[in-house]
């Protein structure tokens, strides 16, 4: 399968969940895939499971929160790879410490809006001008279904990712005459290591309102995986400034 061939892809938060989920696809559809993680381990193997399928793999790593950190990720992976194609802005989630406004901790506040808000921000500011003089390519935001219908207990959260929302359409309209696209999508609840224990906490306190909502039960990585495939390749070459659910029909209902 090739897709992405020679696509020089960079994914951050790719060392473990949908990341690596979306490393290991792009990787077999010819894409050359940076790995960007905080978790160097988890970053490393994931980079390494690309090289063993005969793919190309680098791992970066990198916070997403820290500026000069993100520049130098961005300028290393354009240096390796000549360019860069596609960036994918899959880093980011909430904990349990989220809640109402009136009640979750202030730090806990501008935690999630650092990672999930201004980490995209960071992508998008050092990737975008490399992606123009590589010849255009695609921007990949991750939102939430959370920023698109009202749920409970998640404020901080919802908050940061409808600022997702929003970036992803203001660039969309600005990266045009660069021939890039923008596109963001608005998973549903994917169960990833990590979201399960969110969800486990949520059954115990009787707070699941939202897993019940998923018509089509709950997702897996690889579902939001192809899904970014298909707007990482010229198969998406006319979407721009999109704003995709995922979700299991939770924001019909």
């Amino acid at each position: 399968m090739t897709r992405l061939a020679d696509k020089r892809v960079l994914i951050t938060g790719a060392g473990a969940g949908i990341g690596r989920a979306a490393a290991l696809l792009f990787a077999a559809n010819g894409a050359r895939v940076a790995v960007l993680d905080v978790a160097e381990e988890a970053g490393a193997a994931t980079a390494e499971a690309i090289r063993d399928a005969d793919g190309e793999g680098l791992f970066v790593a990198a916070d997403i929160t820290q500026p000069d950190q993100v520049a130098a990720a961005v300028d290393r992976v354009a240096d390796a790879f000549g360019g860069l194609d596609v960036l994918y802005n899959n880093a980011g989630g909430s904990t349990a410490a989220d809640g109402k406004v009136t009640e979750l901790p202030i730090e806990e506040w501008w935690r999630t809006i650092q990672v999930d808000l201004f980490g995209t921000f960071l992508g998008c500011r050092f990737a975008i001008p490399v992606i123009a003089r590589s010849g255009g390519g695609s921007i990949i935001n991750t939102t939430s279904v959370r920023a698109m219908i009202g749920t409970l207990g998640a404020d901080a959260y919802t908050a940061a990712k409808g600022g997702v929302i929003t970036l992803t359409k203001a660039l969309a309209l600005e990266c045009a005459p660069d021939r890039i696209r923008v596109n963001a999508i608005a998973p549903g609840a994917v169960m990833t290591e990590r979201a399960k224990g969110l969800f486990a906490q949520a059954e115990e306190t009787g707070n699941d309102a939202i897993g019940a909502r998923h018509l089509l039960g709950l997702g897996e990585p690889d579902d939001i995986a192809r899904l970014a495939l298909y707007l990482a390749s010229d198969e998406s070459r006319l979407m721009t400034g999109a704003i995709i659910p995922i979700d299991s029909g939770v924001s019909a209902t």
